[in-house]
């Protein structure tokens, strides 16, 4: 269930992406985009899913300091090292070379960080205070729809 929720809402990010934000049309969509998109969506959707656990079972419970704790640990570690692997494999998928694809990351990993910042930590605190484990994939997928719209715009700009 998670994988297809998790690349139904990477593929709904990226159609948000086209037709709102580079106002492309429906002639113009790039449906191909939008399949790799949910393809990545399935793939990392069950990484997400399993990191939740993996970090309960590290920092069990559910104090202020328990959240602020799971938080540092999930965007100082893993929110780096996920956005990493997704511009590699967005930049992969989308045929660029090594080399591109590295300049690519170059390119958009800080500002995409950076973004990331912006908008998760807050949200995973909240999730990590007052969201039951089995609940939090469900939290980050809606807050993840306007984050996958900004992902697909800057992985395939």
């Amino acid at each position: 269930w998670a994988v297809l929720v998790a690349g139904a809402l990477m593929g709904a990010g990226d159609v948000i992406a086209q037709q709102l934000v580079e106002q492309r049309g429906l002639r113009g969509h790039h449906y191909t985009r939008t399949l790799k998109m949910m393809a990545i969506g399935f793939c990392f959707g069950p990484i997400v899913g399993n990191w939740y656990r993996i970090l309960d079972r590290l920092i069990p419970g559910n104090t202020k300091v328990v959240a602020v704790k799971k938080m540092v640990l999930d965007q100082g570690g893993f929110a780096p090292c996920f956005l990493g692997c997704f511009l590699a494999v967005t930049g992969a998928m989308n045929g660029l070379s090594v080399q591109d694809n590295w300049s690519k990351i170059q390119q958009d990993y800080m500002d995409a960080l950076m973004t990331n910042y912006c908008i998760w930590p807050p949200v995973q605190i909240a999730n990590f205070y007052f969201v039951p484990l089995q609940h939090r994939l469900a939290v980050v997928q809606c807050v993840a729809i306007v984050w996958n719209c900004y992902l697909s715009w800057k992985a395939n700009r």
